[in-house]
């Protein structure tokens, strides 16, 4: 089995570089199965959210899984209706139960909201006290700009570990990794392989039908998702590709045993169309989600 390695974040502790993605509300009876399968064949990063709906589905999955608490690293977020200080320290303890665990490894606020900053940043500096008091191993953010996360940091004391964006050969937001290395902060990408063009009108755009990725994938004898996965891991970049179906979780793991040459980077560097598929950061707030979080 090709281990999967691990990157250091700003506070000192590691966090594997790639793990397992469960969003997919339609299929929360699967969700799991998945963890439990995924953790079975080496991974140890499981990914999910108080949106997603399914943190007692992981619960499951990781208590059947038999691997020691120490040895997993679970990542779950706040979703924007739950910010301000008391409302997210109440959204934290109903992650925590509902996901059957006694801390949490990394905990992200899930998108900024800059109509209300105010409470994004109360928010957030709930987080920092979560990890003053030993609750949460590192805390961070998910879909902020770099105008986002200046405005988080000037008011307030600790730099984000992690931003999770969208990011794909697709969307690739190099002025945003750039502004991440300076600030010391890890870049991990949702969709990762660019799901959201296969749902979307624009799937020519979809990095996995990609021709330069197509003549990759045969070059190196590898999946199209592995060249992909690839390029994220060689770029410094942590990915939590999502799957429910037992052969892909293996595939996407299976990426520790090659490496691209400068080259074939390049090429899929080349490959930037600037194109998101979720929604904007900038514009976007707990309503224009038609989601209830459970209590």
């Amino acid at each position: 089995m090709n281990r999967i390695s691990n990157l250091t974040l700003n506070n000192g502790i590691t966090m594997p570089c790639l793990g397992l993605g469960v969003l997919d509300r339609a299929n929360r009876a699967s969700t799991a199965a998945a963890v439990e399968a995924a953790i079975a064949d080496g991974y140890r990063l499981i990914d999910t959210a108080a949106s997603y709906l399914n943190e007692r589905e992981v619960g499951e999955g990781l208590a059947r899984s038999g691997v020691a608490r120490a040895d997993l690293f679970v990542t779950t977020k706040v979703w924007m209706s739950d910010y301000g200080e008391e409302k997210t320290l109440h959204a934290y303890e109903a992650s925590l139960g509902r996901l059957g665990l006694d801390y949490i490894d990394l905990y992200l606020l899930h998108w900024p909201v800059p109509l209300d900053f105010e409470a994004t940043i109360a928010a957030y500096k709930v987080l920092e006290k979560l990890l003053a008091e030993g609750r949460v191993r590192a805390i961070g953010v998910s879909n902020f700009s770099a105008a986002h996360l200046e405005n988080l940091m000037a008011q307030t004391e600790i730099v984000p570990a992690v931003n999770q964006v969208e990011l794909n050969p697709s969307f690739q937001q190099k002025d945003l990794r750039a502004a991440h290395r300076q600030l010391g902060i890890v870049t991990q990408a949702w969709s990762p392989i660019g799901g959201g063009f296969r749902r979307s009108a624009d799937q020519g755009s979809d990095p996995i039908a990609d021709p330069v990725i197509a003549g990759l994938a045969q070059k190196h004898g590898r999946t199209a998702a592995q060249i992909i996965l690839r390029w994220h891991i060689q770029n410094g970049v942590s990915v939590v590709p999502k799957s429910f179906n037992p052969k892909r979780i293996v595939e996407n793991r299976n990426v520790f045993d090659f490496e691209l040459p400068a080259d074939d980077m390049a090429a899929i560097n080349a490959l930037d169309k600037g194109l998101r598929t979720g929604p904007d950061p900038e514009t976007t707030t707990a309503a224009a989600f038609d989601i209830a979080i459970e209590d």
